[in-house]
C-alpha cells in the first residue's frame, strides 16, 4: 500500500500546499483588487501603452474596457437598436486612451473616458429585439 492510501488526507495536505506556494507573494494589487476601483492616478503610473500585453496593467484595462463595452452595447442595442463596432477598439487606441486620460486627470477613474469614448463613437444599426435580455429592457 503506498504511503497517499494510508492517510486519506495526505493528498489534500499536499493539494492545499501546492496551492499556497503557488499563489504569488507580493500578487499584483490591480488583479486581487480589480481594476475598476483603481485611480488614475495609479493606473497612469503602471501602464505602459507601449509595452502593450506584455504589461499586466495594460492587459487588465483592456480586458475590461471589452467587457464594459460590450455591456454598453447591450443597454445601446436595448434602447436605440445601435452599437459601438468594438472592432474598432483596438489595443492601442485603448490603451493610449486610458493612459492619456489619467496622466491628464489623477484624481479620476477610468470609467470616465470609456464613458466618453462610448458616447463619441459612431454607433451602428444592429437588429435587436426589445426585451431580449430582461435586465436590460424598459419597464414600460
Amino acid at each position: 500500500m503506498s504511503a497517499f492510501n494510508r492517510s486519506p488526507f495526505r493528498l489534500s495536505a499536499l493539494a492545499a500546499c501546492f496551492f499556497a506556494y503557488a499563489a504569488p507573494a507580493g500578487a499584483e494589487p490591480l488583479a486581487t483588487n480589480g481594476i475598476g476601483v483603481a485611480s488614475c492616478e495609479k493606473l497612469a503610473k503602471d501602464m505602459n501603452p507601449a509595452e502593450g500585453f506584455n504589461n499586466i496593467t495594460n492587459s487588465l484595462i483592456f480586458y475590461w474596457v471589452q467587457g464594459y463595452m460590450s455591456a454598453a452595447n447591450i443597454a445601446l442595442l436595448e434602447g436605440d437598436s445601435q452599437y459601438v463596432d468594438l472592432f474598432l477598439m483596438n489595443e492601442k487606441k485603448i490603451l493610449t486612451l486610458v493612459y492619456e486620460f489619467c496622466q491628464k486627470n489623477p484624481g479620476k477613474k477610468p470609467i470616465s473616458a470609456i464613458d466618453q469614448l462610448i458616447e463619441d463613437s459612431d454607433k451602428v444599426e444592429g437588429k435587436w429585439k426589445s426585451g431580449t435580455v430582461p435586465w436590460a429592457a424598459d419597464d414600460d
